[in-house]
């Protein structure tokens, strides 16, 4: 809203109303405005919450410091989605469809996230919304995102960008970022719909989901939506649940997701700026650099949050939260074509996911074979298993934290490691 004021604003020559028409200065204030919204109304939250008596009911796992979790108040996913879209709502463009998108999820995933919270807390039901209709809500989100990912006239691409590099002005290199400079000129390659992604480690390393079906004698990818759309749906599905799986100890989902947040906030810009995207020798994905101002607001609010969330957490997400954080990841990278990165930018999803799909299938294996069922793990998910071996509850979030770090690094390193 505020972007389309200070646009208007420019054209009556306003002093300083062009300022907002460069990303890093929206993406800072973002950044700040989500951070406040998180700190200064956090305790405020927290004491409503107290207030209605919306407590977490923590079942009995035979942890250390579990029991003191009891009564801790949850739905903090609230709080964390108004920090995300109160700053996006005032500084973003929301004619953009990548900034529509997001929203969607946000609200999407926050209502089911808030109705399995709701069943839990209000029934006093501790299995919440049924796997199956989480499953579904997680589905639909994947759909829509696929849809519009392979159909909208505005979800398209440019290779081989090249730009003039002489006589470039930093004005004009501010610009070029928003993608709507005339002054830079750009390679003639046209801006085409595609199915391409990127995949790391390889030199020319983008691929082509239409060479799916090519074995098909689909030569020209029309039919290549067919793989596409399940490929994202279940790339959407996976990363959520991750998410929700990884919330399990104090500002543990809070922590690792934020690292990743400054990845994906880093993907974005230099996939959206003409002069980076011809440096890294990166596909030019037109319009992307709004989301970087969405990356900043999930960023602040991340960090705002974990000022409360942090060990003794003095509030939790719950579903409302780490539902959300997980689809708004997935849908990030779907969005700047980074999805086959996940496995690394989010690798602590993918640990914790793994540890419970290893412990769930051997469980059954072994039970069969031997009539008993034996474990790898000695609890799963995987942060559980530290806290059964002893190791503080503090420390293990602190070491996920530092290999969220490490791990959003190396996907970086990839960009030129190739």
């Amino acid at each position: 809203m505020l972007y389309y004021l200070f646009d208007w604003l420019e054209t009556k020559n306003f002093p300083g109303a062009g300022v907002f028409q460069y990303i890093s200065f929206r993406a800072a204030i973002a950044f700040v405005l989500s951070l406040i919204i998180a700190m200064v109304f956090g305790k405020s939250f927290i004491n409503f919450l107290r207030k209605k008596q919306i407590g977490e009911t923590i079942r009995d796992l035979g942890l250390a410091g579990q029991s003191e979790k009891a009564g801790t108040p949850t739905m903090g996913g609230l709080l964390i989605i108004a920090a995300i879209l109160i700053p996006v709502l005032l500084l973003n463009r929301l004619d953009n469809i990548y900034i529509i998108l997001m929203i969607f999820t946000t609200i999407w995933l926050g209502v089911l996230g808030f109705i399995d919270d709701y069943i839990k807390v209000f029934k006093h039901n501790k299995k919440g919304l049924t796997g199956k209709a989480k499953l579904i809500g997680q589905v639909v989100l994947g759909f829509v995102v696929a849809v519009v990912m392979y159909f909208h006239p505005d979800a398209v691409i440019q290779e081989d960008v090249h730009v003039r590099t002489t006589a470039i002005t930093s004005d004009e290199i501010l610009r070029a970022n928003n993608g709507s400079s005339s002054t830079v000129e750009m390679g003639k390659t046209p801006a085409i719909h595609s199915t391409k992604t990127t995949i790391p480690f390889v030199k020319n390393n983008e691929f082509d989901y239409a060479w799916l079906t090519q074995w098909l004698g689909d030569e020209d990818g029309r039919w290549s939506f067919l793989l596409y759309i399940p490929i994202i749906i279940f790339i959407i599905v996976a990363v959520s649940n991750g998410a929700n799986l990884t919330d399990g100890l104090d500002g543990l989902a809070t922590g690792t997701s934020a690292p990743v947040a400054v990845g994906i906030a880093i993907l974005a810009y230099v996939s959206g700026n003409v002069i980076f995207a011809d440096y890294l020798n990166i596909m030019y994905i037109p319009h992307i650099s709004e989301l970087v101002i969405f990356a900043a607001a999930l960023i602040g609010s991340l960090i705002g949050f974990y000022w409360w969330n942090c060990y003794p957490a003095q509030i939790f997400m719950g579903d409302t939260g780490s539902l959300t954080l997980g689809g708004i990841i997935a849908v990030s990278c779907v969005i700047i074509r980074k999805e086959l990165l996940i496995p690394l930018l989010c690798g602590i999803f993918l640990i914790e996911s793994l540890s419970v799909i290893i412990q769930n299938r051997y469980f059954v294996y072994t039970r069969k074979k031997y009539g008993e069922g034996k474990r790898v793990f000695l609890m799963s998910p995987i942060h559980h298993h530290y806290q059964k071996k002893g190791m503080n509850e503090n420390k293990i979030v602190q070491r996920f934290i530092v290999v969220s770090i490490l791990l959003v690094v190396l996907t970086l390193v990839t960009l030129k490691l190739r």
